[in-house]
C-alpha cells in the first residue's frame, strides 16, 4: 500500500508520521508526506529531528506541497487534522475516495485532529509524536487485518 501522510507545513507531523510508519513498517508499505500549504525543500523541524534521532530514525527530509503526482501515487492519504481533509477535498474532488482523517480512519469519532507543535517547545512535540506512533501502531494493525 502507498500511504500518504498530509499535514499543513510538512515540517512537523507528516514528517514523524512518515519516519516512524517506514520505520514500524520496513518495506511492507511505501510512505510519503506533504503539506497543504507547504513551501518545497523546508527541512524537518530541529525538534522532529532530535526526536527521530533519539529513536534512532535518520530523516534526510525536505517539506513538499501536495501536488498531483502524490495524490495520483497514493492508495491512501491520511490527514492530520479536519481542516487538512477539507483542503485535499476543495483542490482535488475526484480523488476524495481517497482522503481520510487520519485518527477517524482509525475509528475515532470525536477530537480528530492531531495538534500542530510548530512554535512550541520540545515537550509539545514529544506528545505529538507519542500521539502518532499510537495511532501509527493502530493503522498497522488495520492494514494487516485489511489485507488477511
Amino acid at each position: 500500500m502507498k500511504i500518504l501522510f498530509v499535514c499543513s507545513g510538512n515540517t512537523c507531523r507528516s514528517p514523524l508520521a512518515e519516519s516512524f510508519f517506514r520505520d514500524m513498517s520496513g518495506d511492507k508499505h511505501q510512505v510519503r508526506s506533504a503539506g497543504v500549504t507547504a513551501f518545497n525543500g523546508d527541512s524537518a523541524s530541529r525538534h522532529v529531528v532530535r526526536i527521530l534521532e533519539e529513536r534512532g530514525i535518520s530523516i534526510n527530509h525536505q517539506s513538499q506541497r501536495v501536488n498531483w503526482e502524490l495524490m495520483d501515487w497514493a492508495d491512501l492519504v491520511l490527514t492530520m487534522t479536519q481542516g487538512n481533509y477539507y483542503l485535499l477535498l476543495a483542490n482535488f474532488p475526484e480523488m476524495r475516495e481517497k482522503f481520510h482523517c487520519f485518527k477517524e480512519f482509525l475509528g475515532e469519532k470525536d477530537d480528530l485532529d492531531i495538534l500542530d507543535p510548530f512554535g512550541k517547545d520540545l515537550d509539545a512535540y514529544g506528545k505529538c509524536a507519542r500521539d502518532i506512533e499510537k495511532y501509527l501502531s493502530m493503522l498497522l494493525e488495520k492494514l494487516d487485518s485489511m489485507e488477511s
